[in-house]
């Protein structure tokens, strides 16, 4: 028998209606041999923590580039906690890096910019999912 795929949720929160990144992502993630479960546009929180839950993944993806990072981890940990959902979570996008040390405070486990590489994120799903 094989060994597991990982299985990452993908996810876009809020009004961000901007996907060409998180679909850019999502087939790097499975041409190397993970499972994603892409949630679509304009998710709301209680949406992707359920998804989460009813798809019993690994790593949940989020995908940002509206500006409302803090505001959306926020509320995304918080609702985890709420139903006792503990995963790791990595934030994508447009993230000024000021801001990065702020979410990683937050409770967000990994965050990776527009000059991140494929190749950084791959590993580091391997690694936080293993």
């Amino acid at each position: 028998m094989g060994e597991k795929k990982i299985r990452v949720l993908m996810a876009k929160v809020g009004l961000d209606g901007h996907d060409k990144g998180a679909l850019l992502v999502t087939s790097a993630l499975r041409d190397a041999g993970m499972e994603v479960i892409y949630t679509g546009l304009r998710r709301k929180v209680q949406q992707v923590v359920n998804t989460a839950i009813q798809e019993d993944v690994d790593v949940i993806g989020i995908s940002i580039l509206s500006g409302a990072h803090l505001s959306v981890a926020t509320k995304i940990i918080a609702k985890m906690k709420d139903v006792g959902v503990d995963k790791p979570m990595i934030f994508g996008g447009v993230i000024p890096d000021e801001d990065i040390d702020k979410l990683k405070e937050i409770g967000v486990t990994e965050v990776f910019t527009q000059s991140s590489s494929y190749e950084d994120m791959i590993k580091f799903i391997q690694k936080v999912a293993g």
